[in-house]
């Protein structure tokens, strides 16, 4: 037992959730300089590629020996200057042709002579072109670039890198994007391991159900606790006014307030204690009255009588309830009038329980609907009233007693099925 809740604590679930983000963070870093690398390198082949077929065109030499002799004499005069340029770059091949597409030099001098496998189109019109094609030697990146002679175009160069060259760069890039991939990692893993160091250091080796619990059992004091001091103080400013009313010597008044006041908790009572229910939510109900009061808000309690309890227990009914209720009470205290709350508990035809929370406040906006449940979101300025806990909390409690937690709309409802309380 004590291996099992070892394993399920809040602290190695921090660990596990910090180490399986490194891992799909690393993942993605990999892919991501992986395609960078390969980017970067068809880029730069691309520019280089382009860059030796322009110097080679523009050398006085190459036009001068496609045009003043047979083809054969051209090869004699540029294969070396070909060769000498494929020796000293990276460039693995270097065509240099004629109009019509004939190689006058080649990597491999068996090619010389042969037609040119590749666009020449636009070198004719007089543009560069570089493109990925197939040839003698395999797929290739190659840029291909007029040579221009008294304003005619009167031979075509063809300067290339085949795609296994690119391939051999890129690989050389690997062991950078390991480097970096393990420094990451290795960030990560100490994060992960000082997150979870600092939450045993504060939950000890307590099972992340017993830290929601923690959370929860504070929730349910606050919230408690604001809705007594509400209920207190509304009580004390009506004391208050029956005192000065007798001292006034206006004690029909005061008795009437009095009265007045006795009727309408009578009332509240009425409807929320007389079922066979959890007391301490019907505690909390009637303090938030209060609190609802304090606010300008119209509080409306509808409780359907002899429904069962639900599965919760009184601290995480209270922290459920309590706030639910203070989320409606905001929200309808923020809106315009009229102002009002409605909270309402029922049994399902299933046997469920079904409490709604209803609100006359403007809404939940479309873009924050999804995330208003997540642990830290708050639309509450940040502070006492921000944390951000209270919805998350909420969700946390419901789905691990088996129910389910959902937000309507016009008007705003939240709406928390339950199971009831299994019989004794």
């Amino acid at each position: 037992m004590a291996v099992s809740e070892r394993r399920a604590s809040a602290a190695s679930r921090v660990f596990l959730a910090f180490l399986g983000a490194v891992v799909v963070i690393t993942a993605l870093l990999v892919v991501l300089l992986s395609f960078q690398a390969e980017a970067t390198e068809r880029s730069q082949a691309e520019a280089l590629t382009l860059a030796v077929a322009r110097t080679i065109a523009e050398m006085p030499e190459v036009a001068q020996a496609v045009q003043s002799g047979t083809n054969a004499t051209a090869t004699a005069e540029l294969q070396p200057i070909a060769e000498r340029i494929m020796a000293e770059t990276p460039i693995d091949f270097v065509t240099i042709m004629t109009t019509d597409g004939i190689r006058l030099t080649h990597a491999d001098p068996a090619e010389i002579g042969k037609r040119y496998i590749g666009t020449i189109e636009p070198g004719l019109e007089g543009h560069d072109l570089t493109e990925e094609a197939s040839g003698t030697l395999g797929p290739s990146l190659r840029s291909l670039v007029p040579v221009i002679s008294e304003g005619r175009v009167v031979a075509l160069v063809a300067a290339g890198i085949t795609l296994g060259s690119v391939g051999s760069a890129i690989l050389r890039q690997v062991p950078f994007v390991i480097a970096v991939a393990a420094a990451l990692a290795a960030v990560g893993l100490l994060a992960a391991w000082l997150a979870g160091r600092f939450t045993r250091r504060i939950a000890g080796d307590l099972p992340a159900s017993a830290v929601r619990d923690a959370v929860s059992s504070y929730e349910s004091v606050r919230t408690l606790g604001e809705a007594l001091r509400a209920q207190t103080h509304e009580h004390g400013n009506r004391m208050h006014t029956a005192v000065a009313l007798m001292e006034l010597g206006r004690t029909e008044e005061a008795i009437e307030l009095l009265t007045e006041t006795a009727r309408s908790s009578q009332e509240l009572v009425d409807r929320v204690v007389a079922r066979d229910g959890d007391p301490t939510v019907a505690a909390l109900l009637l303090g938030k009255a209060a609190q609802a009061a304090e606010r300008g808000v119209e509080w409306i309690v509808e409780m359907q009588p002899a429904i069962p309890r639900t599965a919760l227990g009184a601290v995480d009914a209270v922290s459920l309830v309590g706030n639910l209720v203070d989320n409606a009470i905001d929200a309808a205290a923020a809106g315009p009038e009229p102002r009002w709350v409605r909270v309402s508990m029922a049994e399902a035809g299933d046997g469920r329980i079904v409490l709604a929370f209803s609100d006359s406040g403007t809404g939940v906006a479309d873009d924050i609907r999804d995330r208003i449940f997540e642990h830290g979101f708050s639309t509450k300025p940040a502070g006492a009233d921000g944390r951000g806990v209270g919805l998350a909390l909420v969700r946390a409690i419901t789905e691990s007693a088996g129910g389910t937690l959902e937000l309507a709309a016009d008007p705003t409802t939240f709406r928390v099925e339950l199971p009831a309380q299994a019989a004794p």
